[in-house]
């Protein structure tokens, strides 16, 4: 047990570093706004590199007495994690696909063995046993990230694809941090490296079922993806055709391939409708067809198959997820040929109903049977349906897998359109990352089966019944019950004297589900009472909780959270001069409305990449993905309300002259969605507004993109420099009795 007292704090008063002021005006609407540290926006300027040196060096000074207990933070998730480890192998035609981890070395190493066909098909997909440490026979090395990182400030592989007949391996590398990729081809019968490279690609490849071609995107010059291209094997990459290209700038492009790979489906669109284009991959000349098209106005994804009707004769159809006359979205299926009508005369077959009660979140097909991913009270879950009968009166009723938590997630991990099987994901909070296998429903097996293929391990004799989840429920100001999710170790006594941390989100439907977090323990085991909040702009209770917290309610987002701070303050678990908060990206802009709306509430905030300066940016459309963020915050460079109504929350614009906490944000210099300079900025201006003598602190990482740094053992130190921070503000350092690494 590591007991961490003897920390002292700095005797003498550091100076942070003071940027000068150069007044910029921004005037929209009739308000004008000075703006003094615009400047540090210049990346390229030698003053401004300076800068961020300084800030370093202040951070590090002014938190310099932490460093044992980050480094003890560091050895706990160290010493529970199983650094040599293996993937469940997952199958893709005739070969398993799996991961290995390696003591001591920071990234994944792809890997792949060829898979049998006996004829048994459960027993073809059932994966081969793994052991860490032990070489399967005719292990095949796809990408070694260790060799490929060699000697590169940064490491991430931005997607991988596979030919159908498995000679080829595709995989897209980022060296920089800023989500800009190349791409590279593996010849696996000789292990060389094809000419043709491709650079500067966006997430995603995938090859043509022929495995003559490979699909990607491109993005434009603010980061959004827009080109959807195509690449010839063996032609100069200068001849890449332009498959698809979105030009209005307030869409988002994308593409994958339809499970049986007959189609190339472009999904095209941002949080309020979108819109869905089709290939043939048999019929590339036949060009793009539009399912709906955006006129409409429905949010939706659409999947081709082909359906087998009664008869026999296969039909083609479209699976629709969407949300017409349906907030919370539902689920049915069309005749293809039904999409020439005009949409009022188009017959549309429901398959899964519209409920207040269930968001639907999307649907997909394997070669028997419908995949459905759900959300009721809060819960992610997956239900499966027979494809025979398929919305008729005949239709089968759906199956789902059975859990024992309440608190969990359960979600598809991968499928195969042949497979009996589909892959599904499982954890909750003090359950570890497991793998399913669940065997679709049959006549003899009518309920299907759930298959455990592994539980991560966690080492350091971790047990689950050391800790406790949960669900409780705030009060927000507008009487609005906000769900949260409540976390301690059981041996945390109900005295109101313990520590509490309040971490949120609440943008862009985006839940904070369930989930095993090895590092998290190590707040937990020095009696820190943890609080997910599930506020409004999330999607924890459905469509309208996220539409209740967006555009014009966003401040609900705000209020949401400090009632779940006061919950906390008044739960007889905590003090409530020992709560500090924690958020990222959007959940940072959280942290830094929180900040000015209440810092008498919090004894720390750490904001990770905090979208602090969100008005400013999204008044500029060249800035990255700013033109997509109106479907979310609302468009202030046309609509004078919600310029006013974003001016009266961004965090930036809102600092006043109060006594600030202790405030860390976290930021990376080659982050492309939420840009350095928005941390830079904020923390200038709090320090020269706060009336208090907290310090605040902002901790760069000069080769790291929007996820930080990369590798492993450096990300699981960044966690640890995030939670030291923490503890140490709220004077919770020690473990508690018998708690830590055994």
């Amino acid at each position: 047990m590591t007991q961490i007292s003897g920390a002292t704090q700095p005797s003498t008063p550091l100076v942070p570093p003071v940027a000068k002021k150069v007044p910029t005006t921004r005037e929209h609407h009739g308000d004008v706004f000075v703006d003094n540290y615009e400047w540090l926006r210049d990346k390229e300027s030698v003053e401004v590199i300076e800068h961020l040196k300084a800030e370093n060096s202040y951070q590090e000074a002014v938190t310099a007495h932490q460093e044992p207990l980050r480094e003890a933070i560091f050895q706990e998730i160290k010493g529970r994690t199983l650094e040599t480890d293996l993937s469940v192998p997952h199958r893709k035609d005739d070969w398993w696909y799996y991961a290995r981890s390696v003591e001591g070395q920071e990234y994944g190493i792809h890997c792949r063995i060829r898979a049998a066909n006996s004829g048994d098909a459960v027993a073809d997909w059932t994966p081969p046993a793994v052991e860490p440490g032990v070489e399967l026979p005719g292990k095949v090395v796809l990408l070694d990230g260790n060799v490929e990182a060699e000697g590169k400030p940064f490491f991430a592989v931005g997607g991988t694809a596979v030919t159908k007949d498995g000679n080829l391996f595709a995989y897209a590398v980022d060296n920089a941090g800023d989500e800009r990729f190349t791409l590279r081809i593996k010849d696996l019968r000789t292990g060389e490296l094809l000419p043709d490279v491709v650079e500067n690609i966006f997430y995603g490849v995938a090859f043509s079922p022929d495995g003559t071609r490979i699909f990607y995107t491109v993005v434009d010059d603010s980061w959004r993806p827009y080109q959807v291209k195509s690449h010839v094997l063996g032609t100069p990459v200068s001849a890449d055709e332009v498959i698809y290209q979105e030009d209005d700038v307030a869409m988002w492009l994308g593409f994958e391939l339809s499970a049986d790979r007959r189609h190339l489906v472009l999904s095209i669109g941002c949080s309020e409708f979108s819109e869905t284009r089709l290939m043939r991959l048999d019929e590339p000349d036949a060009g793009l067809v539009t399912v709906i098209p955006r006129d409409e106005r429905i949010l939706y994804e659409a999947e081709p198959f082909l359906l087998t009707g009664p008869d026999g004769q296969e039909t083609e159809t479209i699976l629709l997820t969407h949300n017409k006359d349906a907030i919370n979205s539902m689920v049915s299926i069309v005749d293809a040929d039904e999409f020439i009508k005009p949409l009022a005369e188009q017959r549309w077959r429901t398959v899964v109903e519209h409920s207040d009660a269930v968001r639907v979140n999307g649907a997909g097909v394997t070669s028997t049977h419908l995949v459905v991913s759900v959300r009721q009270d809060t819960i992610e879950r997956v239900q499966v349906l027979p494809l025979e009968g398929l919305g008729t009166a005949a239709q089968g009723s759906a199956v789902e897998p059975f859990f024992d938590e309440e608190l969990y997630t359960a979600g598809v991990s991968g499928s195969d359109y042949s497979a009996p099987v589909i892959r599904i994901g499982y954890t909750s909070y003090f359950t570890p990352s497991r793998v399913y296998d669940f065997v679709l429903p049959t006549p003899e097996l009518p309920g299907g089966e759930l298959l455990l293929r592994k539980e991560s391990p966690v080492l350091g004799g971790y047990s689950a019944s050391d800790y406790v989840a949960t669900r409780e429920w705030a009060t927000a100001a507008d009487g609005t019950r906000v769900p949260l999710s409540v976390l301690r170790h059981v041996s945390v006594q109900k005295d109101s004297t313990a520590a509490g941390l309040v971490y949120g989100y609440g943008s862009y439907e985006v839940s904070m589900d369930p989930g095993f977090g090895i590092a998290r323990l190590s707040l937990l085991d020095r009696g820190i009472v943890m609080v997910i909040a599930h506020v409004r702009g999330g999607g924890e209770l459905g469509r309208r909780w996220y539409d209740d917290g967006k555009k014009l309610n966003k401040k609900n987002t705000f209020t949401d959270f400090i009632a779940a701070t006061d919950w906390l303050a008044n739960s007889g678990w905590v003090a409530p001069d020992r709560i500090a908060a924690m958020g990222g990206s959007a959940g940072g802009l959280l942290m830094g409305a929180v900040a000015n709306l209440a810092p008498e509430k919090y004894a720390a905030i750490v904001a990770a990449v905090p979208f602090v300066d969100a008005l400013n940016t999204i008044l500029d459309p060249e800035l990255p993905l700013s033109a997509l963020e109106w479907e979310e915050w609302g468009n202030p460079i046309t609509d004078p309300e919600v310029y006013e109504y974003m001016k009266s929350y961004t965090p930036y614009e809102n600092i006043r002259a109060v006594d600030y906490p202790k405030i860390a944000a976290v930021t990376s210099f080659n982050d492309t969605r939420v840009l350095y300079v928005e941390p830079a900025k904020w923390v200038q201006l709090l320090r020269a507004e706060t009336t208090g003598s907290e310090p605040i602190v902002m901790k760069i990482e000069m080769d790291g993109g929007h996820g930080g740094a990369s590798g492993r053992y450096v990300q699981w130190r960044e966690r640890a420099w995030d939670y030291a921070f923490v503890a140490d503000s709220l004077g919770a350092i020690d473990l508690l009795p018998g708690a830590g690494l055994k």
